[in-house]
C-alpha cells in the first residue's frame, strides 16, 4: 500500500527540530573549493576569500564577558550577509561557511526559522540557539514585515549573547527579476543589527530573465496509481492533502515526508486561497530538500498556483516552488525512461 501523506500527523521534538536545520542534501557536501568563481566576476573569488577569513576567525575562542556569557563584541564582523543576484551561488557559499565553521551552529531559511521560533517560542528558540557559534539565515525574506521583525528581533537577540551570524536574502516582490542588488533593504529591514553586518557582494549574471523551465505534461491517473505502488511511494487525492496541511504544523512538514521516496499525487488543481498556496510552498521546499520526484495528474506543476497569487506580493515564492516542482516532475518523469 503507498504511504498516504495525508493521514500523517508527526510529532517532532524540539530536539529534532533544532537538530534538522542543516544545509539541504544538494548541498550537503559543498564547500569553498567546489565553488567555481567565474574568472570575469572577481567579486566571486574575493567572496570566498573572505568567506574564508570569516570561517577562520570563528575557530578563534570568543572573549567572555563574566563568568559564563560570551563577550558580545567578538573580534571581526559579527556577521556576513552575501548580496547577489540570481544564479549566483550565495547559497552554495552560506551552505560552504556552515561546513568550515565549529559547531554547534545552525543553516536555516527564513520561513524554517520562523516555523521554528513557531514552534518552540521565542524565549525557547533564543535558549536553544544562544550556544550556537553560527546561525546562517538562508533567503531571508523581504517580503514579509511581521516575520522580518520577528527574525530581526531572534537575531538581535542571539547576536547580543556573542552568536556570529550569515545571510542571503531575496528581491522585493516589485523588484523581481531586475537582477538588482539587495543591501541597503537588508540593512533596512534587519533594523537594529545592520552594524554588525559586513557586506560581501557576488556579481554575476542574473538568470532569472530565462523564464522557467517547460513543465512536463500532467499524468493519467491510472498511471499516477501505478506509479504509486512503488516501494516508499506516497499516493494522495491533491486536494485531501491541501487540506490536511491546514492541521499540520509547517515545522512537521520535512517529517511528514519521512521514508518516502516518490511522491504521487491525484488531480493537481490551480489553487487561489493564499493560505494553502503558502503551505504548499513550504511542502515543495521540503520535497526539493530531500530530492523527492513527483507524478500528478490533473494541472500540471507550472498551473499549480492561479494567475491571480503569481501577481501578488508573494509570487517570488510561488516562481520559485513551481521552478523545484517542475524540477522534481522532470525527475519523476525520467524514472521511466
Amino acid at each position: 500500500m503507498p504511504i498516504r501523506l495525508s493521514s500523517r500527523n508527526p510529532h517532532v521534538s524540539k530536539d529534532r527540530l533544532v537538530d534538522e536545520l542543516v544545509p539541504p542534501p544538494r548541498f550537503a557536501e559543498v564547500g569553498f573549493d567546489s565553488y567555481r568563481p567565474d574568472p570575469d566576476q572577481p567579486s566571486q573569488k574575493e567572496a570566498v576569500e573572505r568567506l574564508r577569513e570569516f570561517a577562520d576567525g570563528l575557530h578563534r575562542p570568543a572573549r567572555r564577558k563574566g563568568l559564563f556569557r560570551r563577550s558580545a563584541e567578538p573580534a571581526g564582523p559579527a556577521g556576513v550577509y552575501l548580496d547577489g543576484g540570481y544564479g549566483v551561488g550565495k547559497t552554495h557559499l552560506l551552505a560552504s561557511l556552515w561546513h568550515a565553521a565549529p559547531g554547534p551552529k545552525l543553516f536555516a531559511t527564513f520561513v524554517e526559522l520562523t516555523h521554528l521560533v513557531g514552534a518552540l517560542g521565542f524565549h525557547d528558540a533564543v535558549a536553544a540557539l544562544s550556544s550556537y557559534t553560527l546561525v546562517c539565515v538562508d533567503e531571508f525574506e523581504l517580503d514579509d514585515p511581521g516575520d522580518t521583525v520577528l527574525v530581526s528581533t531572534l537575531l538581535r537577540s542571539l547576536r547580543e549573547e556573542g552568536v556570529r551570524l550569515a545571510a542571503t536574502s531575496n528581491t522585493l516582490p516589485g523588484k523581481l527579476g531586475e537582477g538588482r542588488f539587495a543591501t541597503t533593504d537588508f540593512m533596512r529591514e534587519i533594523q537594529g543589527l545592520a552594524d554588525s553586518f559586513e557586506s560581501v557582494r557576488i556579481d554575476g549574471e542574473d538568470y532569472r530573465h530565462r523564464g522557467l523551465p517547460t513543465a512536463p505534461d500532467a499524468w493519467p491517473d491510472d498511471e499516477v496509481r501505478r506509479r504509486a505502488e512503488a516501494e516508499g511511494a506516497s499516493l494522495d487525492d491533491f486536494a485531501t492533502l491541501a487540506e490536511h496541511l491546514a492541521r499540520v504544523h509547517p515545522s512537521k512538514y520535512g517529517a511528514l515526508l519521512d521514508g518516502v521516496s516518490l511522491v504521487c499525487l491525484e488531480e493537481v488543481y490551480p489553487v487561489s486561497d493564499q493560505a494553502v498556496a503558502l503551505r504548499l510552498v513550504v511542502l515543495a521546499d521540503r520535497m526539493y530538500d530531500r530530492d523527492l520526484p513527483v507524478v500528478a495528474s490533473g494541472a500540471s506543476m507550472d498551473e499549480m498556483f492561479a494567475p491571480e497569487l503569481l501577481e501578488g506580493g508573494y509570487r517570488k515564492k510561488y516562481y520559485r516552488a513551481i521552478s523545484r516542482l517542475d524540477a522534481l516532475a522532470r525527475e519523476g518523469a525520467g524514472l521511466e525512461e
